[in-house]
């Protein structure tokens, strides 16, 4: 999900907002290449040396972007079903995979030549992945799947084909994905397919 940002108060968290959103707006419009900190510094109206003292370089802009994106309210759908869950929890993926200026499918392709956003963007993905968790427990809690369903490999599953039709194949948005993964997930995840394996000493 596209990140966002909502925790005001005073002039320190209002620069913050200003320079990453401006940011945002540079990385979608420019892509990694053409995103500089004169330009981000220009564009939030804040002097640029109270950038570069803040974040340093690009990287450390994008990774304050990501890092930025744990402190929204975002909680993931509840439907009423597993499969419910999972096709909203993938429509909105695919929303912002396709969404125009490119943001998302742009911090994921900058995470690949900055390390500093790297290491924000797997936070920012365990933040998700663990969010998400409660999609699973809801669905055990029903009965509709067996109790050690493995979350993180069910969401994985569900979410995947998003990300490779649209982020790596770069096809064409789909309407129909959305439902067509999460049901393959679903159907997979009721069969036991991503239950955990029983330890070494038969615990």
């Amino acid at each position: 999900m596209p990140p966002t940002r909502r925790r005001p108060g005073g002039r320190t968290a209002r620069i913050r907002t200003q320079v990453l959103d401006a940011a945002l707006a540079e990385l979608g419009e420019h892509g990694y290449d053409g995103l500089t900190m004169d330009a981000v510094a220009a564009r939030a109206g804040v002097h640029r040396a109270t950038v570069y003292r803040r974040w340093g370089d690009v990287g450390g802009l994008l990774a304050d972007v990501l890092d930025a994106a744990s402190d929204d309210d975002w909680q993931p759908p509840d439907t009423g079903s597993l499969e419910g869950d999972l096709t909203a929890l993938n429509q909105e993926i695919q929303t912002a995979l396709t969404a125009q200026p490119p943001i998302v499918a742009a911090l994921i392709a900058a995470s690949f030549r900055s390390e500093k956003a790297a290491r924000a963007q797997q936070r920012l993905w365990e933040d998700r992945y663990a969010r998400c968790e409660i999609i699973v427990s809801r669905a055990v809690r029903r009965g509709g799947l067996p109790a050690h369903t493995d979350a993180r490999r069910l969401l994985i599953a569900a979410t995947a084909p998003l990300y490779h039709q649209l982020v790596l194949l770069r096809t064409p948005p789909d309407p129909r994905l959305p439902g067509h993964a999460a049901r393959t997930a679903a159907l997979a995840a009721a069969a036991g397919a991503f239950t955990e394996p029983p330890s070494a000493d038969g615990a």
